[in-house]
């Protein structure tokens, strides 16, 4: 088993280099001990891994193919290994993440800058934007998105947890205009809705096991959701906010929740990241972090 483990390393080395001597002087073994290797390795498979001239070394089909798989493979059992002592290392260097500007404030900037302080060798660069982000071509180490992840082959997600939305409204607001009772009673009142463009965010709610939904249309439309808030608690209708946002004003007694036991589904709430054959230590640090600090912030409760 170990020479077949050898042999795989030496192959995955070759095939990133494209050279059985780059491969070599990486491994600390000669250039014949790399070829032989690979020799035994195409002998045991029956197939022909690379193409082979003088000058160049090429994958052929079948060698692609194999090299997808055992660079997870290798990737999975570097990670192992690096469970056992990560303890007793403390993560380095430079990670780059974009996270959404609110729930960035809010829910994830703490988490970072205590991780920050926990760890002096760590350099977080954060930053705060609403629009999508290409991880690689922007050059981000971890993103944080809200909602539906798309089918993305090219990058890894972990879910941090539940963004809860509730209907609230300031008690002046209700004792004016009544409390609604029913969902059918929503449409009367005024609504404060989230909007970019011609396109405005529906209000999600579940009764009773069926889910529905309300397109909500009012005199306000905002594009910030604290500035929804701050019309909310000013008296000016009803808002459909993330408990997160609103948590300080329930407390203080500015909102009141609305039909509490309407609640919808929420939005879940993933760290993203590039699929990559080695995960460094200080971006696996940042998402332990998230994953365990950031669920109980996304529902304070």
């Amino acid at each position: 088993m170990g020479d077949q483990l050898s042999g795989i390393a030496a192959f995955v080395r070759a095939a990133e280099a494209s050279s059985f001597a780059v491969a070599a002087e990486a491994m600390g073994l000669s250039r014949s001990a790399v070829g032989k290797a690979i020799a035994r390795l195409e002998e045991r498979l029956g197939v022909q891994l690379f193409h082979r001239t003088t000058r160049t070394l090429r994958l052929t089909d079948e060698g692609a193919a194999f090299y997808e798989r055992c660079a997870v493979a290798l990737a999975d059992i570097r990670d192992a290994e690096a469970g056992f002592d990560a303890a007793k290392r403390q993560p380095a260097g430079r990670v780059r993440v974009s996270v959404p500007v609110l729930l960035g404030r809010h829910c994830i900037a703490p988490v970072l800058v205590d991780l920050a302080a926990a760890n002096a060798q760590l350099e977080l660069e954060v930053a705060f934007t609403d629009r999508p982000v290409d991880l690689l071509a922007d050059g981000f180490d971890l993103v944080v998105r809200t909602g539906a992840l798309g089918d993305e082959g090219d990058l890894k997600a972990r879910r941090l947890g539940t963004q809860a939305m509730l209907l609230c409204a300031a008690p002046a607001y209700l004792r004016v205009h009544g409390t609604p009772a029913r969902l059918e009673e929503i449409g009367t009142h005024a609504l404060l809705a989230y909007g970019k463009g011609q396109r405005v965010v529906s209000w999600h709610f579940n009764d009773h096991g069926q889910r529905h939904e309300i397109k909500p249309a009012g005199r306000l439309r905002f594009d910030d959701l604290e500035a929804i808030a701050d019309a909310a608690a000013s008296g000016s209708g009803l808002a459909w906010l993330p408990s997160w946002l609103v948590a300080a004003r329930l407390r203080r007694g500015q909102l009141v929740e609305v039909l509490p036991a309407l609640r919808g589904p929420g939005f879940d709430v993933h760290a993203v990241w590039p699929v990559g054959r080695y995960l460094p230590m200080r971006v696996r640090a940042v998402i332990d972090a998230l994953v365990r600090e950031v669920p109980a912030r996304l529902d304070p409760g």
